[in-house]
């Protein structure tokens, strides 16, 4: 099974730019349908981005559609979020997980995913 580790969070002001990267631990990873999710505190987890095996197709959620770019780069077994014009509601752990789907019906659930990471703060100031 794969392992994930995020990794470029941090502090940036609103209206600034933060890139996210998760790097796998197998090349298993090229199998796998990957999203990104986040959760601030005492929120629920929502989806934010998501990228099929071959990166052929994305999904985004209406909040960041515009804003944030996914990519994988599967040579490299990584996957980034690259995230524009942030905003103090961007705030929260974003996770990345891997998971074998299939439908975009399921892309933006998170039931639909295996494996996580263990998150990285992005925190954004007004």
């Amino acid at each position: 099974q794969v392992q994930l580790v995020e990794s470029g969070g941090g502090l940036v002001q609103a209206g600034g730019s933060l890139r996210l990267s998760c790097a796998a631990s197998e090349r298993t990873f090229r199998t796998y349908a990957m999203g990104w999710f986040r959760q601030a505190p005492g929120k629920e987890r929502e989806f934010v981005a998501a990228i099929s095996r071959s990166g052929g197709s994305t999904y985004y959620a209406d909040s960041v559609k515009g804003r944030f770019t996914i990519s994988r780069d599967n040579a490299k077994n990584t996957v980034s979020l690259q995230m524009s014009s942030l905003e103090p509601e961007d705030t929260a752990v974003y996770y990345c997980a891997g998971g074998e789907v299939y439908s975009a019906d399921y892309y933006t659930s998170a039931t639909s995913y295996d494996y996580w990471g263990q998150g990285t703060q992005v925190t954004v100031s007004s």
